[in-house]
């Protein structure tokens, strides 16, 4: 079987991006629920994912949302984080909380509305262009609630010319990224409901463009690492948003609700490729989803990339040679019994000396709640308008 000591190296390149709203306010569809100590600007939010990182080393960077995220100095904030100790990574776009977007953005009949969504994009290109960001990343709740209250196929159409222009504005060294939801909030069709219309579209546009996978945007009972699969075989898996739902897009912390599916999901990301650590031209990016409402900001993230690093240090000590000979002897109980020894390693002593012999505290978790960090914000953090969704 595969030693901690023959993959540790492996774990080295690992990087999972946070994502900005993460510490901001957020709650059901119900009520944002407000907590101490939670940013109320943008550069709150880069340090919040700052000292994340600090206590972990696995989060070098940031995703902003626009327009969540708006500054009048992108190239400062830049700056900013740099000083922290992180860069801003993947930027996402908003067409979901404007008026004129009630029937649709990019997918609008009325021509000004699709350029009014277009424009929103190129202010997103300008904003990655003084980031050196290199994502655009595209999620559109789009869709309708009626039979006969849309042209389904006119929608694809109008969908694929407003990202073909989208498309057109980026840089040579940019990506589009674009993600795909099963429902919500139209509820008898989606624009981009699952990954192969969201693969279909980004196809049409070129090499530039590429599917994102949000673990929490599919039917109950769904392969998700089948799909991970298919993508990374096509050459169109661009990245992860991590996060875990027991019902529906519930962006809880990554492998609260089945480690073992998110085992699943890193074997097949190593299998295919799309993992640094065994891949260093991989360009598949791994970046959290969660924005929960009932732990706090910063530890909750913290918990959520050392999951994904625990279940990545499980998945690469599957024993690979011996799992390809009893699946092609046929050997079912072999394989699976192959399988299940590396997800059953407990790796979690190991993973602590790894940290420490890289001058990372042994226990993240630990540090932190030992720091005084969080007092320290809920002190500071008074007055002023906390961020939020809104």
């Amino acid at each position: 079987m595969t030693t901690f000591s023959q993959i540790a190296a492996l774990l080295e390149p690992q990087a999972i991006e946070l994502p900005s709203w993460a510490f901001g306010n957020s709650g059901t569809r119900f009520k944002v629920f407000g907590s101490p100590g939670t940013a109320r600007t943008v550069e709150e939010k880069v340090a919040d994912a700052a000292t994340v990182h600090r206590f972990t080393g696995l989060a070098p960077s940031v995703a902003l949302h626009i327009p969540w995220d708006l500054v009048d100095d992108y190239a400062a904030l830049r700056r900013y984080a740099e000083d922290q100790g992180v860069a801003l990574g993947t930027i996402n776009s908003n067409t979901f909380q404007d008026d004129d977007y009630k029937l649709g953005a990019l997918t609008h009949t009325d021509a000004k509305i699709r350029q009014k969504a277009i424009d929103h994009h190129f202010e997103c290109i300008d904003v990655m262009d003084a980031t050196g960001s290199r994502d655009l990343k595209i999620w559109l709740a789009e869709g309708s609630n009626y039979p006969g209250q849309a042209d389904l196929r006119g929608r694809q159409d109008r969908l694929h010319e407003s990202l073909s222009t989208i498309y057109d504005r980026l840089g040579e060294d940019q990506r589009l990224v674009l993600e795909y939801k099963f429902f919500e909030p139209a509820f008898y069709h989606t624009d981009v409901p699952d990954w192969g219309t969201s693969y279909v579209q980004v196809a049409a546009l070129g090499e530039r463009a590429t599917v994102c996978l949000d673990t929490g945007h599919h039917a109950p009972g769904t392969n998700i690492e089948f799909i991970v699969m298919q993508l990374l075989r096509l050459g169109k898996l661009g990245s992860f948003d991590f996060n875990s739902r027991f019902y529906a897009d519930d962006d809880l912390i990554v492998g609260a609700a089945d480690p073992f599916q998110l085992f699943r999901i890193l074997f097949e990301v190593i299998r295919g490729g799309g993992y640094p650590g065994t891949n260093p031209d991989s360009e598949v990016a791994f970046m959290l989803d969660q924005c929960h409402n009932i732990e706090a900001k910063i530890p909750g993230q913290i918990r959520s990339v050392l999951n994904v690093q625990e279940m990545t240090a499980r998945a690469l000590l599957v024993d690979r040679d011996a799992l390809a000979v009893a699946q092609e002897a046929g050997d079912v109980l072999a394989a699976h019994e192959v399988f299940m020894d590396a997800f059953s390693t407990d790796v979690r002593a190991d993973l602590a000396a790894w940290r420490e012999e890289r001058g990372l505290p042994a226990n993240p978790m630990r540090a932190y709640a030992e720091s005084g960090h969080q007092q320290q914000i809920e002190a500071d953090r008074i007055g002023g308008t906390q961020a939020g969704w809104n």
